[in-house]
């Protein structure tokens, strides 16, 4: 084999392993609806409580995220029109990360 060939080859590995991995940390519920949304009682400046679904399996929205504004509007449509979202969230941590429209 060619020494670029080989090159060429040590390149494409890396950037075919080296993908998305933020999606990877996240578990999705998806066509769920939010069944409530309200401020966590110890940390009300940092997080909003959002329950998810009839079992009110119960995660959070960091208010000091990017992506804050955004999240909570879906969450927020979706508590009062009932519109399903597939929702991802963060692997040991509980935090609600992306909010998306299911597939």
């Amino acid at each position: 084999m060619k020494f670029s060939t080989y090159i060429l080859f040590i390149i494409t590995m890396v950037i075919s392993c080296s993908g998305n991995q933020s999606s990877q940390n996240l578990t999705w519920y998806n066509n769920s609806v939010i069944s409530d949304i309200t401020d966590d009682p110890d940390r009300p400046q940092e997080f909003a409580r959002v329950s998810i679904g009839i079992s009110a399996q119960v995660f959070y929205l960091s208010k000091k995220s990017q992506d804050y504004t955004h999240l909570i509007e879906k969450a927020t449509l979706s508590l009062k029109t009932n519109k399903k979202y597939d929702i991802g969230i963060e692997n040991k941590t509980n935090i609600i990360r992306q909010i998306k429209d299911p597939k």
